[in-house]
């Protein structure tokens, strides 16, 4: 009796271990997984957007644990980004990216396109470009890639020409070398200028603030960037540092961004105003 009462505990002892060395071995499976983090910095629509990313059954397929993390600034991104406070950021432009190295000397770089935000000129009081009278008032954003920008959508549209040596990243007013409409510039803060946009017989708006102010820029500008080799500087990018180039799982984000399930969100929440860039990054002038 007592040889058949150690027997089964001798059982139970082995079963209970094996159990724990099962439930250790899974639990460090679990902890595998999920040790590398990629924190993914963005801010607005763009942040909205990865967050819908980073909770996808697409995302857990490819192993990517993403945090994102949201930073309301663009300079305050790039700054997270070097000093190592995110792995990569989700919200410029290839102009944007250059004209902060150029700049601060920092070693920054881009690993995937993502998308065209189209910026388009709006109009309370016009319907036709044409019907823009002499000495109009035209509202361009004030930050430095953006000015260059809106100039050469005006450039686009026949209102103005510029100089050929006009810098598409720092290029300014200065650069005009023919406006035969003689429009006034008021160079305004980008998010303010919806607010003035009856106030002024045009404004140059970038689509991110005009979504926020309800302005969708496929319907409601007079005129708006499309995909070409003109408007290359302004196709988004995922940005990272140099050391972080070869990171096999920041490489994945920019594969992710293009699936169809992210273009489908995108599509429906933000009415095809962002519109899918999906080229390699050393095709960018």
């Amino acid at each position: 009796m007592k040889k058949t009462k150690w027997i089964f505990v001798l059982v139970v002892a082995i079963c209970l271990i094996a159990s724990c060395s099962n439930y250790l071995s899974q639990s460090k499976a679990v902890e595998n997984t999920h040790t590398h983090v990629i924190t993914l910095g963005s801010m607005g629509a763009d942040a909205q957007i990865w967050k819908y990313i980073a909770q996808s059954d697409q995302a857990k397929k490819l192993g990517l644990n993403i945090d994102v993390k949201e930073i309301n600034d663009g300079v305050a991104l790039n700054q997270a980004t070097l000093n190592q406070e995110i792995d990569v950021n989700a919200f410029q432009s290839w102009g944007y990216l250059k004209a902060f190295n150029d700049i601060n000397h920092h070693s920054l770089v881009a690993i995937a396109t993502t998308y065209l935000e189209p910026m388009g000129l709006y109009s309370q009081k016009y319907r036709h470009l044409n019907d823009l009278p002499d000495k109009a008032i035209v509202a361009i954003p004030n930050d430095t890639a953006n000015t260059a920008r809106a100039l050469r959508l005006l450039e686009h549209a026949h209102l103005i020409t510029l100089s050929q040596n006009f810098n598409i990243v720092r290029g300014s007013t200065a650069d005009i070398i023919n406006n035969p409409k003689q429009l006034v510039f008021k160079t305004i803060q980008g998010s303010t200028i919806p607010r003035v946009i009856a106030e002024v017989d045009l404004a140059a708006i970038g689509n991110t603030i005009a979504l926020d102010s309800g302005l969708n820029v496929l319907t409601q500008s007079l005129i708006h960037e499309n995909v070409s080799d003109k408007t290359a500087q302004n196709i988004n990018v995922l940005v990272t540092r140099k050391d972080k180039i070869n990171d096999a799982d920041i490489k994945k984000l920019g594969q992710l961004y293009h699936e169809p399930f992210v273009q489908t969100y995108i599509a429906t929440h933000f009415a095809g105003t962002k519109v899918d860039v999906n080229q390699p990054v050393n095709h960018l002038p």
